[in-house]
């Protein structure tokens, strides 16, 4: 059984196309956790997202400059970023438990 992740926020925005033109088309979106927003450029009248999912796939999306969009994209970025900060942050912390353990052991070393 697959478990869905949880929904951001579902609707409508323009996809890039992967055609020669690169076109841009409406497409019904459904943003999740499981995508994260890489790219967020403001151009003009509109703001540009290039979303990675989680199999490295980028897709470029674009919605109105007044979007509800714009704010729960803004809000999943910054949420993906904290969750980052604090796991590279563990990490670290492990890492450097894991170095001073082991100079202890060299140190009692005959």
């Amino acid at each position: 059984m697959k478990m869905q992740a949880e929904v951001i926020r579902e609707g409508e925005l323009e996809k890039r196309s992967d055609s020669l033109f690169q076109l841009w088309k409406k497409k019904l979106v459904v943003l999740t956790k499981d995508s994260l927003v890489d790219c967020v450029e403001r151009t003009g009248k509109y703001i540009c997202y290039t979303i990675v999912t989680k199999d490295r796939k980028e897709i470029d999306f674009r919605c109105p400059d007044q979007s509800c969009w714009n704010a729960s994209i803004t809000m999943a970025l910054i949420d993906f970023q904290n969750k980052r900060a604090i796991q590279d942050f563990k990490s670290r912390q492990e890492m450097e438990q894991a170095a001073g353990t082991q100079e202890r052991r060299l140190a009692r070393a005959p």
